[in-house]
């Protein structure tokens, strides 16, 4: 058991019968009898009410390039001062992050320092950074230190974007709506299975998430799928994919297609061939996704934007450097077409 005067009571949940509670933050919606932890491991219901239990526990802190978010569309070439803590809702197969992501489901071990809302904000004041970004694990499990940071960072004129699987409520895109700026939302596949076999979770949350962040906030919505081969990459799953991200995010939303390393439970899967990510990238511009990347890949040209309109190169990046932002005003120098994003 856990001390009280260390926890931070959660947001988003209601007492259900017999001292359970209902957490409403994330879309496992878990009833937790009393003692006992949610999904994710790190939320605990201490006798009826829950309680964060990562709420002092930062496990990463640092400047990181918004490119490496991925994020191409806000605030390009500036840092953002990245953090973290233990644990996640999903329990993916080939979590890049898994360390960390899967450390409490894995060993009940939750680790990090207690850094406060106002010194993680002073610390990416201090480090020039523009941005703060919750990222490497699962933001929307610490909410709590999310809410206090971004309302915090506003002040400080600091955006705040998330890096997501995009399992979040509905409610809890609406908590953050006021502080968040930016989000990249996984959408591992196109496919329920994969979900639940790879991830435990499902699919059409996920969907869901983006459709409502494209419709109903005004947070720069970016979407991430890494391809695994044999996996989540046959043209028919991929198109469907680009197709959904064009009628529910609109043409305008960056898709980042990521190469595949083996990692975690999946070291007997190959690294994604260059060639799978180029069709992919051909099969989002022909379902009308304007901007669509290649990440983990040296292939030329891969990274950078180009105007939809005359083919012009816009931004020059090499890996998470930019080389040269051709962008005047949000437009195309060539052709005038207007360039979607946020301080481009």
């Amino acid at each position: 058991m856990h001390a009280h005067d260390k926890l931070k009571e959660a947001v988003l949940w209601e007492s259900a019968d017999g001292g359970k509670v209902h957490c409403r933050l994330c879309n496992f919606q878990c009833t937790i009898a009393d003692g006992q932890l949610g999904h994710c491991q790190v939320r605990q219901n201490v006798g009826g009410t829950l309680y964060s239990l990562t709420y002092d526990k930062v496990c990463a802190a640092n400047p990181d390039p918004i490119e490496k978010k991925p994020l191409f569309h806000f605030q390009p070439g500036t840092q953002s001062f990245s953090i973290a803590t233990m644990g996640c809702n999903f329990q993916c197969t080939f979590c890049q992050n898994w360390q960390i992501s899967q450390a409490a489901l894995d060993d009940g071990h939750i680790d990090g320092e207690a850094l406060t809302p106002e010194q993680i904000v002073a610390a990416a004041v201090r480090s020039e950074c523009k941005s703060i970004a919750y990222t490497y694990t699962e933001p929307t499990i610490f909410m709590e230190l999310c809410h206090d940071c971004g309302r915090l960072a506003k002040e400080q004129d600091l955006a705040n974007v998330f890096v997501s699987n995009g399992y979040m409520t509905r409610e809890a895109i609406d908590l953050a709506a006021d502080w968040l700026d930016g989000i990249n939302v996984d959408l591992k596949a196109f496919s329920d299975s994969y979900y639940l076999e790879l991830c435990k979770a499902r699919l059409q949350p996920v969907c869901d998430t983006i459709a409502y962040i494209a419709k109903y906030t005004d947070i720069w919505l970016e979407v991430t799928t890494l391809l695994v081969p044999g996996e989540n990459d046959s043209e028919e799953e991929l198109k469907q994919l680009a197709e959904f991200l064009v009628r529910a995010a609109g043409p305008d939303v960056p898709w980042h297609i990521s190469r595949f390393h083996p990692q975690y439970k999946c070291l007997d899967s190959p690294a994604t061939p260059l060639k799978t990510l180029q069709r992919a990238q051909r099969i989002g511009k022909a379902a009308g996704l304007r901007y669509v990347y290649l990440g983990n890949v040296p292939a030329a040209d891969s990274e950078s934007t180009f105007c939809y309109q005359c083919g012009r190169v816009l931004i020059e990046r090499t890996g998470y450097r930019i080389n040269a932002n051709h962008i005047t005003c949000s437009q195309c120098p060539g052709c005038g077409a207007t360039i979607a994003g946020v301080e481009l």
